[in-house]
């Protein structure tokens, strides 16, 4: 008998506060190799008739083992709160198994449901906030503090910063969150576990008495290194590239000039860990409408690959239309903006991008009402989809699997590439305008402008396509 089918046939037997369970080695070593259940199934075979007596909750652990058997949450975990069932997972050390288990179904943004909106106990106006894509774990800034919650969206923990408001943040490693502000100098680092901050980074430049407490715009990270837009009052502005080891500069990209809205500090950062390219856009709105522009660098030689300026550059049947918002789809490499007067959607690949790379997408479907702009509009791409933002609605668009005939073979994309549904189908301005969308795990997470918290959004059947015969 091969070493598989050995684990599977070898039974154990657990004593469990009084109740008698009887198990495979498998399963208990499905909990990952460091949990204590692994650790007993490691027992000497002749031992295994022999109930392991543990004293612990007999009725939670019948949950956590129909958890290791199936990845599923049987019925009777409803008569305990997500909290005893986490508890009882870290003891056993198979938090993971539980927490995906407890995790929705992948999204379906078609039939999307408002599931709950976190709010901080205090200095509850939310000023950023950061989502980890694997668990749907969040860290909200509000005001100068920072709160923590976990995947199952339960308050693990507030520290307060030097700062009386943060602007930006993002977490870098699992208990260090970066955090910056456009009203006080320099980046910062606290650690959560601890409350203190474990390290600061200004931009500085002796020979420029312009260069002076610069404030922080936007935040991106690498495996690495973090990005961070940085802003003087003078208007001179770079995105400094940080070592994460050492916490200090390693590099200084993009520097400008900042006299224009052509020349203006990063809003917006992503790293793009395939190509290792880093993308930035500002945008700005006046008397004359919207106007920004949208890089990419090269952090390794700090050399500008692409940019385009809207208006000014390319798009001579769209001029003055400029972009509200711009995306980026990392798992894709595609670019998305949403247009400021029309509200259209435009697609580029970022693969093939030159003067004019947009496609302007047609939406198909009848069921949907036309949409414009006003610049209120917020783009946010995740799981090969794009959300849209638009005042108070929140729609998604969907990849369509296209026939090659119906796309020419080298393009990736036509106008009727992507098609587009409601997620929240009723306006309620009474929420908000949305001003942000992050997702993380299998939830979509939305701040509004007068909501005082984070909307949590979960649903059940969210495809990565739409196909079409």
């Amino acid at each position: 008998m091969d070493d598989g089918n050995t684990d599977i046939a070898l039974r154990i037997k657990l004593n469990v506060g009084g109740k008698l369970f009887e198990t495979t080695a498998s399963t208990l070593r499905s909990g990952g190799p460091d949990s204590l259940l692994a650790a007993l199934s490691n027992r000497p075979e002749n031992s295994y008739s022999d109930p392991v007596f543990i004293d612990r909750d007999p009725e939670i652990f019948s949950v956590l083992l129909s958890v290791l058997r199936s990845n599923r949450l049987p019925s009777t975990a409803r008569r305990f709160t997500k909290q005893e069932l986490a508890d009882e997972a870290a003891y056993y050390g198979i938090e993971s198994r539980l927490n995906s288990a407890l995790l929705p179904s992948p999204l379906s943004g078609i039939d999307a449901a408002l599931a709950a909106t976190i709010i901080p106990a205090s200095d509850g106006i939310v000023s950023a906030f950061d989502v980890d894509d694997v668990d749907g774990s969040v860290w909200i800034a509000h005001g100068g503090q920072i709160s923590g919650y976990d995947s199952n969206l339960t308050h693990a923990g507030t520290i307060r910063t030097h700062m009386d408001n943060i602007t930006a943040i993002r977490r870098i490693r699992p208990e260090i969150a970066t955090v910056g502000s456009e009203s006080a100098a320099g980046i910062h680092f606290y650690s959560l576990a601890s409350g203190v901050r474990v390290g600061s980074t200004d931009w500085r430049d002796p020979s420029d008495p312009r260069i002076y407490k610069a404030r922080v715009t936007a935040i991106a990270d690498s495996d690495d290194s973090v990005f961070a837009g940085f802003d003087c009052h003078q208007r001179e502005n770079c995105v400094l590239q940080v070592d994460k080891s050492t916490l200090k500069v390693a590099a200084e990209i993009g520097r400008q000039s900042g006299s224009s809205t052509k020349t203006m500090v990063p809003g917006k950062l992503t790293y793009l860990p395939a190509t290792s390219v880093l993308v930035g856009s500002a945008v700005a709105s006046g008397a004359f409408g919207f106007s920004g522009y949208i890089r990419l660098w090269d952090p390794r030689s700090g050399k500008l690959v692409w940019e385009t300026i809207e208006p000014g550059s390319g798009r001579s049947s769209r001029f003055g239309d400029s972009f509200a918002d711009v995306d980026v789809d990392s798992d894709e490499s595609t670019l998305f903006k949403v247009c400021s007067k029309s509200g259209d959607l435009a697609v580029a690949d970022l693969r093939k991008l030159g003067d004019d790379p947009w496609v302007y997408l047609v939406d198909k479907n009848p069921s949907m009402k036309n949409t414009g702009g006003g610049g209120n509009n917020v783009v946010h791409c995740y799981r090969k989809q794009v959300f849209v933002g638009r005042e108070g609605e929140l729609e998604v668009w969907s990849r369509v699997e296209e026939r090659e005939a119906d796309v020419e073979r080298e393009k990736r994309f036509s106008e009727e590439s992507y098609r587009r549904n409601y997620v929240d189908k009723v306006c309620d301005l009474e929420r908000g305008v949305i001003k942000k969308i992050e997702g993380g795990g299998d939830r979509l997470f939305v701040c509004r402008e007068y909501v005082e918290g984070i909307e949590v959004w979960e649903s059940s059947s969210f495809s990565g396509a739409v196909s079409v015969s």
